[in-house]
């Protein structure tokens, strides 16, 4: 099977590009791997379920494209089954640039990151968006624990094909969290240091000398 994710990006003006500027031999190669890249493994599941974030790009009626970021906790992105990842979908701005667009053109692309670790996933699929009359079990199931707001609809995702990229160029960052849990270990041993040099200091009198 060839591969998912060139098949899809490898249209004729791109081929036409690396023949220009010489990759597209070493990119042939990589389009006829016998890795057809069309599904989660366990990695991928893992990452997808640890991201509190992640862009999406969808294309108007007109060609344009619209990239929105879209945030939560840990896990607001799930993994349906191997071939198949969904998030809940809140009202918002009531703007409804990314569903309305979807409704015209169910293809979307998505990029996932994890700064700290400078990694980047790359997914392409196709939507399906859903309601509490089409699929009530679902919606019911992409709700986010804690989080009060009504579920407006779910946005599903069928896999079509993903790809990492390499970490260059990607400038680690950390949220607050990730920075909390670097410093509690070092504040922690802080502490500590500090309760041992008063119990140290308590234990020693020192004369100062008279002149």
């Amino acid at each position: 099977m060839p591969n998912a994710f060139a098949t899809i990006s490898f249209t004729e003006s791109v081929k036409a590009a690396q023949t220009r500027y010489g990759s597209r031999e070493s990119n042939l190669r990589f389009e006829n791997s016998d890795d057809p890249r069309n599904q989660l493994g366990e990695i991928e599941i893992e990452f997808i379920r640890a991201r509190d974030s992640f862009y999406m790009a969808t294309v108007t009626e007109d060609g344009w494209p619209y990239v929105q970021h879209r945030g939560g906790l840990p896990g607001f992105l799930q993994v349906l089954d191997n071939r198949t990842i969904g998030f809940a979908d809140f009202k918002g701005n009531r703007q409804y640039l990314s569903v309305g667009n979807l409704y015209a053109n169910a293809r979307t692309s998505l990029i996932l990151m994890d700064y700290p670790n400078r990694r980047r996933l790359k997914l392409w699929g196709t939507t399906s968006i859903m309601h509490e009359t089409d699929d009530p079990a679902l919606i019911a199931s992409l709700e986010m624990t804690g989080y009060r707001a009504r579920v407006e609809r779910g946005i599903v995702i069928h896999v079509e094909a993903i790809e990492w990229n390499c970490p260059q160029h990607i400038t680690p960052r950390y949220s607050e969290t990730e920075v909390d849990h670097v410093l509690q270990p070092i504040l922690a041993e802080n502490k500590q240091l500090r309760e041992q040099l008063l119990i140290l200091q308590g234990n020693h009198h020192f004369d100062v000398p008279k002149g």
